[in-house]
């Protein structure tokens, strides 16, 4: 065990994942890095490989069942693992939000239930990794920003419950970032697409052609700002309570002050909505 100590995170296998594992490591803290299959993480001293399936409770069991039987206690959890589910509402299945909810809202209540006695015991902290549309939903995220939302929730009142034990609850928000979850996400829509009726895709065409247009002119920042960041929040004596990488920092500041008649004009300007008639 590393003398900086134990800190878990989930999503390792990819993105800021993967970049926040190889930062933290580096830094010389022993780093659990869970993901639903091994052999998918670069071998390194102090990384070691948890099966953990954040969308299934007793996958997260399972997995604090055996840290519980390796460490002492955790210096941090950070609940990276998120996916995006894209579109208009009218046009998402119904499986799809509940997979977008089970990783990025329930899958992080799971972990925090059941590593919770290891973060106790290491005097440790509650990272969460949000996104802007938690603070300002998007058109054609709507399933995304209602899942980020909750999690923002889920923060505020676990900051509140743990301040007892002094436990820090962070929220990490990255702006765009370099990842393969957008590409994932759009390919995802693509095959809802498909199984819904071509008559209602159609309502949509000229805004799903717009966000395109719109999404193509974002500039994605590297996974490695962000990992700085969550490494900040985890070594910090006295951790904020909310971090904001890219251009997260000028949604925050710009967004979240307008009047709400404002904000929408706003988003629909960005996104090019504005000018579609039914």
């Amino acid at each position: 065990m590393s003398d900086r100590g134990a800190v878990l995170i989930t999503g390792s296998t990819g993105g800021i994942g993967t970049a926040t594992v190889q930062a933290l490591s580096r830094r010389g803290f022993t780093v659990y890095a869970g993901a639903r299959q091994t052999g998918r993480i670069a071998a390194e001293a102090n990384v070691r490989e948890v099966v953990l399936d954040v969308a299934d409770p007793e996958s997260v069991a399972a997995a604090a069942k055996q840290l519980a039987g390796e460490v002492d206690g955790l210096q941090a959890v950070i609940n990276n693992a998120g996916v995006i589910v894209q579109g208009p509402i009218e046009l998402v299945p119904a499986e799809e939000w509940r997979r977008q909810f089970e990783v990025n809202t329930l899958g992080p209540a799971s972990v925090v239930r059941e590593f919770l006695p290891l973060v106790r015991a290491g005097h440790g902290r509650i990272v969460n990794i949000s996104a802007p549309t938690g603070r300002v939903a998007f058109p054609l995220l709507g399933a995304l920003s209602a899942s980020k939302a909750g999690l923002e929730a889920l923060s505020n009142a676990l900051r509140l419950e743990l301040a007892a034990w002094q436990i820090p609850v962070v929220i990490v928000e990255p702006g765009s970032t370099a990842t393969e979850i957008f590409a994932k996400a759009g390919a995802a829509e693509q095959e809802a697409q498909q199984e819904s009726s071509r008559d209602r895709v159609a309502l949509y065409r000229a805004h799903l052609d717009a966000y395109a247009k719109a999404g193509a002119r974002f500039k994605p920042g590297p996974v490695e700002k962000v990992a700085e960041v969550i490494v900040r929040a985890v070594e910090s004596p006295r951790p904020k309570r909310r971090y904001t990488v890219g251009d997260a920092r000028t949604l925050g500041a710009v967004l979240t002050r307008l009047p709400a008649g404002l904000r929408d004009k706003a988003l629909s300007n960005t996104l090019g909505l504005n000018g579609i008639k039914a």
